[in-house]
């Protein structure tokens, strides 16, 4: 009996379990895909003693190979028969490489059960009627919840042509987030912060205010143990062009880009002293004197990014959160105390514009170490 035959009893549970299987695999690909998403694939058998897994695959480093040829290469001859499990609709288009519909067809796959519709016009639903003109089963929803959060950057940016915002603040028991006079100062421990390092490595993209990047100096990589390469892009919002060439940012643009977005009227020499750190200076996403922040998500949608990770500071933060773009939160709340002094977490809006918001829910919370971690999403 082949893996597209019924398995009386098993079948519905196999289906979930192998197809979690393809969703852990396909995390492995967050943050370094884009444009294209993060794919995971599993191929299974089979076997004597039930369902063997024969292939697995990712989608890798810069969008290719896609995570069904990979799978497929994996599992070679063994994959006639077999079942596919996918956590997004196989491609049915001709763009750098040839469709994964005409991969699996060629291998002899003889079930495909994927989790998503891909919301991308140049695929939504050919891929799985091109298998199904195939003569191949395909099943389309198992594990699709969990496949829209996982694949919430890409559908964000081809519906709504922005990436999937998060935003995280690290606050102080009493709602700040930086000493008066904006001095930096190390809100959350260890363990909060190895969080936030991953959180880097998951994203395609890290943006911080001028201000931020002007009092702290940040490197805004991931520091995680052999994660380095994992780290995002580096966007920093600067209108009049006041980031220091000088600085850890625009010394390290050789290793991980750095974009900054300029007013259409920040001075030349600014700009021509970044460009010479390879920095990208980005002209004209200003409105009213400030940051377009809706200009800015159009832009970086258009150079593929799709999950962007706001990490500050008070003015930045609140930009997206005054212009509803943000669709998820990590609020990390220390024991300490900073003092009434102390600058708020939001630049003139209330902590409560996120916690209360009537857009954003409670998902979780989470203990590291001494601190809490707080998660939200939008409804």
């Amino acid at each position: 009996m082949n893996a597209g035959a019924a398995r009386p009893g098993a079948a519905a549970a196999d289906d979930q379990r192998f197809m979690q299987l393809a969703l852990a695999l396909g995390r492995r690909g967050l943050g370094r895909t884009w444009p294209n998403p993060a794919v995971g694939a599993v191929i299974v058998g089979e076997g004597a003693g039930g369902p063997i897994i024969i292939g697995r695959g990712w989608t890798q480093p810069g969008g290719r190979p896609h995570a069904e040829t990979e799978a497929l290469r994996r599992a070679g001859a063994a994959a006639r028969g077999a079942t596919l499990y996918v956590t997004l609709e196989p491609c049915s288009h001709h763009g750098k490489t040839p469709p994964c519909t005409d991969a699996i067809v060629a291998a002899g796959i003889a079930r495909v059960v994927s989790a998503l519709e891909d919301p991308n016009r140049k695929v939504a639903g050919a891929g799985h009627a091109r298998l199904r003109s195939a003569g191949v089963t395909v099943e389309v929803g198992v594990g699709a919840a969990e496949a829209r959060r996982a694949h919430a950057g890409h559908i964000t940016r081809i519906r709504e042509g922005r990436p999937y915002v998060t935003l995280k603040l690290a606050i102080s028991a009493d709602g700040k987030v930086a000493l008066a006079g904006r001095r930096p100062v190390a809100i959350t421990g260890e363990e909060a912060r190895a969080r936030v390092h991953l959180m880097r490595a998951q994203s395609d993209a890290i943006l911080i205010g001028i201000g931020t990047a002007r009092a702290d100096d940040p490197a805004l990589t991931c520091r995680l143990p052999g994660m380095l390469p994992t780290s995002p892009v580096r966007v920093v919002l600067d209108r009049a062009l006041r980031l220091s060439p000088d600085g850890v940012l625009a010394r390290t643009a050789g290793e991980t880009p750095v974009w900054v977005f300029a007013g259409p009227d920040a001075p030349a020499a600014p700009a021509d002293a970044l460009r010479a750190k390879n920095v990208e200076v980005i002209r004209g996403a200003v409105a009213n004197g400030r940051p377009d922040v809706a200009a800015v998500l159009r832009e970086l949608a258009a150079r593929g990014i799709t999950r962007l990770m706001v990490e500050g500071g008070p003015m930045a933060a609140a930009a997206f959160v005054s212009a509803g773009l943000v669709d998820a939160a990590v609020l990390l709340h220390s024991r300490t105390n900073i003092g009434p002094e102390g600058v708020d977490a939001l630049e003139g809006l209330p902590l409560k514009s996120i916690t209360k918001s009537p857009h954003l829910k409670r998902v979780g919370i989470e203990q590291a170490g001494g601190d809490t971690i707080e998660f939200f999403e939008r409804e």
